[in-house]
């Protein structure tokens, strides 16, 4: 699947809810089914500036493509995190950086984030973003 595919299909889960508590719940839902993230990998260098929560994100290399683990110790932030995860990790660095990552609009969550935690999504996808412009430097090189 594309990212765009993956998008669309975020995109048509949300869309089966019309109330935004019941889309919360499924944030949450998605973020509790977020695979715990090594303890090794909970460090100061992986932690996100610009988060009001506590927010880790590792990225890891293989194959060519950007495999992204993180972790929140807020289940909203947690399931934003799960999101941005299912669409970009296992893609390239290229595939990253030229993501256009309409689902955030198309769903509502830019909207209905608080200024401090779109701050926070916003923080993330920089981060998720210099990881594959840094990854992508080193298979420049290896070329």
């Amino acid at each position: 699947m594309t990212i765009n595919d993956i998008q669309n299909e975020i995109i048509d889960e949300f869309a089966v809810f019309d109330d935004w508590m019941d889309k919360y719940a499924l944030i949450i839902e998605l973020g509790n089914s977020l695979p715990e993230l090594d303890e090794k990998y909970k460090t100061e260098s992986n932690l996100i500036e610009g988060c009001q929560s506590r927010v880790w994100l590792h990225a890891g290399f293989e194959d060519g493509k950007v495999i992204f683990q993180g972790q929140s110790d807020a289940v909203i932030v947690k399931g934003i995190v799960s999101l941005l995860i299912r669409v970009l990790s296992g893609r390239t660095p290229q595939e990253i950086l030229d993501a256009d990552l309409y689902f955030i609009e198309k769903i509502g969550l830019r909207e209905h984030l608080s200024p401090i935690r779109s701050n926070g999504l916003l923080a993330m996808l920089k981060q998720m973003r210099l990881y594959a412009l840094a990854l992508k430097g080193l298979t420049d090189k290896t070329v």
